[in-house]
């Protein structure tokens, strides 16, 4: 299993690595700063520089049970051993930092307003949507919603990574906000701290200062059942 360099440092764009195998369906490397699609969270995109200089982009990055697995477009040119350079599109990773953090938020201003978890999620670079299962659900509750949303990126918090075991997990429910058939395998789980609002569990990439989320506005709402609701979420960075 290849080093997740995103788990500790979600700014790291380039990175050196050593190709472990290949194979049609991608390639493994030793160390990556490539986010695996997960969590509601698209998989990075970039690019591979081989050691003779030849650039080869990377289209889809996967969790599977050897490791993370690189979908380049040309796999048969990368050869095992070999060092590579991997750059990260990072106008498309920043996107899903900034909206990854804003549901983070949301979740911490829903579950203070209802004790309610989340059912499902969804980022894009262009918007990002929540799902979760509340009753009296209308626009200006959304509205209510986004205000609160936007009280905490003003408050410029700071957003920290930390990790505890999952027993340790298991003993206070408020971390885990996902419905536990969402809840990965692992044995330690990482926290997501918004100081002084929110502690959640998270496996995904996110911006260190609510600041950085920018002003997020409500785009639409859906009913998607009887109690499951879905809001639709944009935001615009800050100068």
């Amino acid at each position: 299993m290849g080093e997740a360099l995103y788990l500790s440092d979600a700014y790291l764009r380039s990175f050196e690595a050593r190709v472990e195998s290949t194979s049609p369906e991608g390639c493994l490397l030793d160390r990556t700063a490539f986010y695996p699609a997960g969590g509601g969270q698209p998989s990075d995109r970039g690019s591979i520089q081989l050691d003779d200089g030849t650039t080869i982009s990377v289209v889809e990055v996967q969790k599977s049970a050897e490791g993370i697995r690189h979908l380049v477009e040309r796999p048969e040119a990368v050869a095992v051993g070999s060092h590579v350079v991997g750059s990260v599109d990072w106008a498309r990773r920043y996107a899903h930092m900034r909206y990854h953090t804003a549901l983070h938020i949301l979740s911490g201003v829903v579950y203070r307003r209802f004790g309610s978890g989340i059912t499902g999620n969804q980022i894009t670079a262009e918007r990002a949507r929540m799902d979760f299962s509340i009753e009296g659900f209308d626009r200006a509750v959304a509205e209510e919603l986004i205000a609160g949303v936007n009280a905490v990126v003003a408050e410029r918090r700071p957003v920290t990574v930390r990790a505890i075991s999952r027993e340790e997990a298991a003993r206070d429910p408020t971390l885990v906000r996902v419905a536990q058939e969402l809840m990965p395998d692992v044995t330690t789980v990482r926290l997501i701290d918004i100081e002084g609002f929110d502690v959640q569990a998270d496996g995904g990439t996110h911006v260190p200062n609510t600041a950085e989320v920018g002003p997020v506005r409500l785009e639409k709402i859906e009913n998607k059942g009887s109690r499951n609701k879905r809001l639709y979420l944009t935001t615009e960075p800050t100068t």
